[in-house]
């Protein structure tokens, strides 16, 4: 159907075009001299009419050929656009606008140049916005974090005005990665309202879950599983702004390369429970929020020659040692506690050692000597 309207329509443009030609040279005597149409009208309108329908015939017998370079362009762009998401799109379109209006300086003086003045003037556009959305492209992402900070800060001038002394600053943007989503403590730790500032989740982060929550495996797909159902409560449950952040970094092919990559992106701060992230994070400057070191620096604090309850469930390594735990899971040495398996003691701190792994508290059952 489109090539039938193609084709009438470049017929109806060839027969205006036969109309113009023929009308200019009938109405020029030089032409009207090599033709022999002297000064009869019947002769000229002969003639526009042969002039007409000839041009309107060439451009019948020439539509297909035109028709098919038309639909090979056509297919061309739309191969190239289904290649680019609508955001590459739009600052394309931006970039290519931008590039025109500042080529506009230059046009005036290039077309005054003789002869060649016109092509270069048009070269010149169609480079500018070539240029415009090339770098419109490549810097979205940029343009993209300047204008979410920009959202962010609006809000926050928002908020002060409406609440003067509540939410005066809602912090850095948090960066989940996977490790700690699967954990699922960040979703307690946000309950508690210690959290500020928006906790952002990255598309490349919800494809490795999606993709563990897919395997083969039974463990790591109850893991990826829990990650979305904990992704879900996050969203529904919590009083704090969730931002799904849709752009990738396709230059960078590992996860945790990306996580700080977006973090300095948007000024913000990875939110992980992974020992090498971390440390990968501080060798690259990159502020980390560490859910371990969280954990060990909220226990309760013992000291030595204080007293406590506990129930003693196993014997220890050394002999007649007992193990009892805490509720946070710290683990108590009871010296001579493994004749007390089972039971609940009153026991006495005798020291504390902070390792790597977390605390460990020594203790004497109360009495012992």
């Amino acid at each position: 159907m489109l090539k039938k309207i193609l084709r009438g329509l470049f017929t109806i443009i060839g027969l205006i075009l036969g109309y113009l030609v023929g009308r200019s040279a009938a109405d020029s005597d030089y032409f009207s001299k090599i033709i022999y149409l002297g000064d009869s009208p019947i002769k000229k309108i002969l003639f526009l009419i042969v002039i007409t329908i000839l041009f309107g015939i060439i451009m019948f017998l020439i539509s297909p050929w035109i028709n098919s370079v038309i639909m090979k362009v056509m297919d061309y762009i739309e191969k190239s656009l289904q290649k680019l998401s609508a955001t590459e799109i739009l600052f394309g379109v931006v970039g290519a606008l931008i590039g025109l209006l500042v080529s506009v300086v230059f046009l005036d003086l290039l077309s005054k140049i003789p002869i060649v003045g016109a092509i270069l003037a048009v070269l010149v556009a169609i480079l500018m916005a070539a240029l415009g959305a090339n770098i419109a492209i490549r810097k979205r992402e940029e343009v993209m974090s300047l204008i979410s900070n920009i959202n962010i800060s609006s809000r926050k001038l928002q908020g002060n005005k409406e609440k003067k002394n509540k939410n005066e600053h809602k912090g850095y943007p948090k960066v989940l990665d996977t490790s700690v989503i699967i954990d699922g403590r960040i979703f307690d730790i946000c309950q508690t309202g210690f959290v500020e500032g928006p906790l952002v989740i990255p598309n490349f982060v919800l494809a490795e879950l999606r993709h563990i929550a897919d395997s083969s495996d039974g463990l790591k797909r109850t893991r990826g599983r829990r990650g979305l159902d904990i992704l879900n409560k996050i969203q529904k449950e919590l009083n704090i702004d969730v931002i799904t952040y849709e752009k990738d970094f396709p230059d960078i092919e590992e996860v945790d390369s990306k996580l700080l990559k977006l973090s300095q992106v948007l000024d913000g701060k990875v939110v992980t429970n992974d020992y090498n992230l971390n440390k990968v994070a501080e060798f690259q400057g990159v502020p980390v929020l560490n859910i371990n070191e969280l954990a060990n620096a909220v226990k309760p604090v013992v000291l030595p020659g204080e007293e406590m309850k506990v129930q003693i469930i196993k014997d220890g390594k050394e002999s007649g040692q007992g193990i009892a735990y805490l509720d946070d899971g710290t683990m108590i040495v009871i010296e001579g506690g493994k004749k007390s398996i089972g039971e609940t003691k009153d026991v006495v701190v005798t020291s504390v050692l902070q390792t790597a792994a977390g605390r460990m508290i020594f203790a004497r059952q109360k009495g012992d000597i």
